[in-house]
C-alpha cells in the first residue's frame, strides 16, 4: 500500500486562517501536522492539536463541538486525548478521514469556520508535550555517508563494515529520556579513557555532539512473532518528527565495544513537537536509488514500489547559537544542510527489518533514522564529521571556535519539503540547549 495524492495535497487550497498563506510558513493547509499541547504555564490537560499557520486547532475543544461523523469523528475523539497513541493505533483510514475533514473545515468558504475559529490557540501561547507515550525507541544507522565518514576516522583503510550494505544496522535506545523541543539537558557524566595506557576516569563529556536525524512514529503494531511485510509497512507508519540524538563521543569511544553505546546516548534525545503525517508527505516521494555496483537488498527488503518511490525529499538543516551569541543578539549560525534522500535504507525497510524476526512494534514506538549526512562535506550532520574529529574547528560569528558543544550552546534543527506542483511544508523547530554537568556526590 502506498499513500496516493488526494484533494488535501492540492497546492491551490487556501485557508481562512490568514497566516497559513504566508510564504515562509511551515504549516499551510496542505500540512496539518499533529502535536500534544496546552497553554503555556497553565495546568490545563494535555490534548492533541493541529497546526495551521501560526495557530493550533485545539482538538479536544473541537471534539466537544462534534463537527464530524464516521471515521473522522472517531479519529477526532482519539486525537483529543493527552497523547496521540490511540490515534496512532487506529490506522490509515482514520488518519486520512480526520485529515480530509480538517482540510475541508479549514478551507476558505467552509461552513465550519465559526466552529473551528472558536477552537484556535496561538502557537506562541502554547507549550508542548511528547506526541506519544513512547514504549520503545530504536535508533538506526541509515546514512552510508555518515557510516563511511565515521569509519574513516577510526579505520582509514576499511571505513565501511561488510554488513552495512546488506542489513539495516540499529540498536535499542532509551525511550524515557526522549524529550520535546525546546529541551534543555545537563552535560552527561561517564567513563572516559583519554590515553591508551591510563585508567579511565569518571568525568563530564567534553566531546558532546549533534546527530541530525528523523524519527518515525509507529501506528498500528503487529502481533508478537508476525513480521510486517515491506509492502504493508506504510500502513504502520503514522508520521515523522525531527530528532537530535545527542551523543557523547568520548564516553562512547570507551564503552561501545562489544554491545554499542550506553551512557553516551541515554541522557537525552530531542524531538520536534510537530508530527508531519505520512500522508502529508505524499507529494515529496522520490526514487530510492543505490549504486549499481552495490548488492541488491534481500527479497524481504525489496519491492518495485520502494525502488520507485521509497525515498522522501526532505531538506534538513543544523544551526548553532552559543551563549555569547545569544547575549549579543546574534542569530543561530548555519552549520550544515542535507537531505533525507541520501539515506541508504528507507522507512519501510526499517519496519520490515525490525519485525522480520518477530518483534512486535506498538503504537507510539519511535524509530530514529540515525545521523543523516549527505555526500558533500558541508552535508555532514554531526560535529565529529564537520570538524574531522575535532581537527578542523568551526568558527562562529562571535569569534568563538567549536569542535564539540560547549555549555550554553543551543542547537536548532529544521526540516522542510518543497516540490514543483506542491505546497511547501515543514516541521517548525527542534531545539535543544546544553546545560552544565550536575555536580556528583560520590
Amino acid at each position: 500500500m502506498m499513500i496516493q495524492l488526494n484533494e488535501t495535497h492540492d497546492p491551490a487550497l487556501r485557508s481562512w486562517v490568514a497566516s497559513a498563506q504566508e510564504p515562509a510558513t511551515d504549516f499551510p493547509i496542505q500540512n496539518l501536522p499533529l502535536a500534544v499541547f496546552r497553554r503555556r504555564g497553565s495546568q490545563e490537560p494535555w490534548r492533541g492539536g493541529v497546526a495551521i499557520g501560526d495557530q493550533i486547532v485545539d482538538l479536544a475543544a473541537l471534539h466537544r463541538a462534534h463537527p464530524f461523523d464516521g471515521l473522522a469523528a472517531e479519529a477526532l475523539a482519539a486525537a483529543a486525548q493527552p497523547t496521540l497513541n490511540a490515534l496512532m493505533a487506529q490506522g490509515p483510514a482514520h488518519w486520512s478521514a480526520l485529515r480530509l475533514a480538517l482540510s475541508r473545515a479549514l478551507r476558505v468558504g467552509s461552513s465550519l469556520q465559526p466552529v473551528l475559529a472558536a477552537c484556535l490557540v496561538p502557537q506562541d501561547a502554547a507549550e508542548y508535550g511528547l506526541p506519544a507515550r513512547i514504549g520503545d525507541y530504536t535508533d538506526f544507522y541509515t546514512s552510508i555517508h555518515h557510516a563511511t565518514n565515521i569509519g574513516r576516522l577510526f579505520r582509514p583503510d576499511n571505513p565501511l563494515l561488510p554488513n552495512y550494505k546488506w542489513v539495516p544496522i540499529g540498536y535499542h535506545g532509551r525511550s524515557s529520556s526522549v524529550g520535546v523541543s525546546p529541551q534543555a539537558f545537563h552535560r552527561p557524566w561517564g567513563q572516559i579513557k583519554a590515553a591508551q595506557d591510563a585508567a579511565p576516569v569518571l568525568a563530564p563529556s567534553r566531546r558532546l555532539d549533534i546527530e541530525l536525524e528523523l524519527g518515525w512514529f509507529v501506528g498500528p503494531g503487529n502481533a508478537l512473532g508476525e513480521p510486517i511485510p515491506l509492502t504493508q509497512a506504510e500502513a504502520h507508519l503514522f508520521g515523522v518528527v525531527l530528532l537530535n540524538d545527542w551523543s557523547a563521543r568520548d564516553i562512547q569511544a570507551w564503552e561501545y565495544q562489544p554491545l554499542g553505546p550506553f551512557l553516551a546516548k541515554n541522557f537525552a534525545t530531542t524531538i520536534s513537537p510537530w508530527v508531519v503525517t505520512w500522508e502529508a508527505l505524499a507529494p515529496y516521494r522520490a526514487p530510492h536509488e543505490r549504486p549499481a555496483e552495490d548488492p541488491a537488498p534481500l527479497p524481504y527488503l525489496d519491492s518495485e514500489a520502494n525502488r520507485r518511490a521509497g525515498a522522501l525529499d526532505i531538506h534538513l538543516s543544523i544551526a548553532l547559537r552559543s551563549a555569547r551569541m545569544a547575549a549579543e543578539g546574534l542569530p543561530a549560525h548555519p552549520v550544515a544542510q542535507t537531505n533525507y534522500r541520501y539515506a541508504y535504507w528507507t522507512a519501510v525497510q526499517l519496519v520490515a527489518h525490525h519485525t522480520v524476526g518477530g518483534c512486535n512494534l506498538q503504537p507510539g514506538d519511535l524509530l530514529g533514522t540515525g545521523t543523516l549526512s549527505g555526500p558533500a562535506p558541508q552535508q555532514a550532520a554531526a560535529l565529529i564529521e564537520l570538524t574531522q574529529g575535532g581537527r578542523q574547528p568551526l568558527m562562529l560569528p562571535s569569534g568563538e571556535a567549536r569542535t564539540f558543544l560547549e555549555d550554553g550552546d543551543e542547537v536548532i534543527l529544521r526540516g522542510w519539503c518543497e516540490a514543483a506542483g506542491a505546497a511547501r511544508l515543514g516541521w517548525g523547530v527542534c531545539a535543544g540547549t546544553v546545560l552544565p554537568a550536575r555536580p556528583l556526590a560520590i
